[in-house]
């Protein structure tokens, strides 16, 4: 007999160009593996960004925004109202780092002011 007959050839109901079959299996095998690695990576999680959890980030929720003279604002007591450039009910925005990055609403938390995020901006957008 010669060699070509001692050979076993893996059954693909027929299929002589079926999908893999001129690569060796241990070659498959590994080629699967990477294939899901490459998958894996595609979908991320919270655990990937691990590096820079202790990262420090400013975050500033600005009410609104006005123009005081200096001996105007040395007179300010507990109780002075200042008034701003914003009306009541408007989006706020959000900073972190001094680019804006959200708009949001006051909201009362167990007795404590928080800020809920209704729209995100993009880019740094403004408008």
């Amino acid at each position: 007999m010669s060699e070509e007959n001692d050979l076993e050839l893996p059954d693909f109901d027929g299929q002589a160009d079926a999908p893999g079959a001129d690569v060796p299996a241990p070659a498959q095998a590994e080629a699967g593996a990477i294939a899901a690695t490459l998958a894996d990576e595609d979908e991320k999680s919270a655990t990937d960004l691990a590096p820079v959890f202790d990262v420090p980030v400013n975050v500033s929720a600005v009410l609104g925004k006005t123009h005081i003279e200096l001996n105007s604002l040395l007179k300010l007591k507990a109780g002075s109202v200042v008034e701003l450039d914003r009306r009541v009910g408007e989006a706020i925005d959000i900073y972190v780092n001094d680019r804006l990055v959200a708009r949001g609403e006051v909201v009362v938390v167990d007795d404590r002011l928080g800020v809920t995020m209704t729209e995100i901006i993009k880019d740094g957008d403004s408008a």
